[in-house]
């Protein structure tokens, strides 16, 4: 058991250095900020999610799995980075976190509430 962990914990800390490093790639070179990268992503993810799922963008799963890959997400930030301050890097988190999930929660939870808002009429009103 203890060398099957030790065999598996090698390419398991490559990957997600490596996963991190592509972030950090995104992030330096892109004129966005990184903040700004948080709700893009997070919506992107969210529509191809429901895209490949065909499901509505009201449904849970594309939510959960955003949801999903945005705690992975920040479970390799701690995996990798170590901030002097553990309090400051949880408030990051939770920050980004916050900013990926945000515009999905309202949209999912708008479209369920209000569907018409989002339907495309036939005529136009005013």
């Amino acid at each position: 058991m203890i060398a099957m962990l030790g065999k598996t914990w090698g390419p398991l800390n490559d990957g997600m250095t490596a996963w991190y490093e592509t972030k950090m790639f995104i992030e330096h070179a892109s004129a966005v900020s990184s903040d700004a990268l948080h709700v893009l992503v997070g919506v992107s993810v969210w529509v191809v999610a429901a895209l490949v799922l065909r499901r509505s963008l009201s449904a849970s799963a594309p939510w959960m799995i955003l949801f999903a890959l945005t705690l992975f997400n920040e479970g390799v930030d701690f995996w990798v980075e170590r901030w002097p301050i553990l309090s400051m890097q949880l408030g990051e988190s939770a920050k980004d976190v916050m900013l990926t999930m945000a515009l999905p929660t309202v949209l999912a939870f708008a479209i369920r509430v209000q569907p018409n808002l989002f339907r495309v009429s036939s005529g136009r009103r005013r």
